[in-house]
Parts: C-alpha cells; structure tokens; sequence
C-alpha cells in the first residue's frame, strides 16, 4: 500500500477510536511511511540461498516494532487506547465559573 493510502487508513482508525488530532498528523505520516516501507520489505524473500534470514525479512521485523511503536501513541492499540482515555479521565476540573469571570474583568481592566 502506498504511503498516502496508509495514512488515510491510519486517520480513519484513529477517528473511529476518537483519538484523531490534526497535530497527529506528523506522527501518521511517519507511521504511513514506516508502513509503506514494511511492505516492500516484505515483499522479499524471508531467507537467503545459505538458508539464513534475509535482509528484508530482518528490515520488515524492525519496521514492524517500530510501527508498533506508532500506534501504540496514537492509541490504536488496546494499551495505548487506555493511556489515552486514562489522560483524558485525569484532565483538570474546570476552574469555579466565578473565579474565571472575575480573572477575566482583571484581565481586561488592566490592573491584573
């Protein structure tokens, strides 16, 4: 799959999990070419003529982990869901309406 095709992927994942950001949007772009990359790698042969593990067998295992990696921040996987969800629970109460009104009139009094 191509790289544009992978992050289209990758932002539907994420909106359907509510995870998606457009400040993401580096992270899904080096997440599409990690994948893009993994891909053709494992297009390769897995071993060589001497039967040992080829180089692109070996390079689409390390893209994997680090693929991994990717999702996992941008909670598309069950661990890194629960991370995000867990942040979010422990976002700080809003502030006392009052307060806030009243730090605003300080605010735009200038006196502040």
């Amino acid at each position: 799959m191509t790289k544009s095709k992978w992050a289209e992927k990758i932002r539907a994942c994420c909106r359907e999990a509510g995870t998606y950001r457009p400040c993401f949007d580096d992270a899904v772009e080096t997440l599409a070419g990690i994948l893009e990359r993994r891909d053709k790698a494992a297009k390769e042969p897995l071993f060589d003529g001497d039967g040992k593990v080829a180089p692109g067998a070996k390079l689409a295992n390390e893209l994997n982990r680090d693929a991994l990696a990717y999702w996992r921040d941008l909670g598309l996987t069950p661990s890194g869901l629960k991370k995000i969800n867990e942040a979010a629970m422990q976002k700080k109460e809003p502030d006392d309406p009052l307060a806030a009104a009243l730090g605003k009139l300080v605010a735009m009094d200038g006196r502040g």
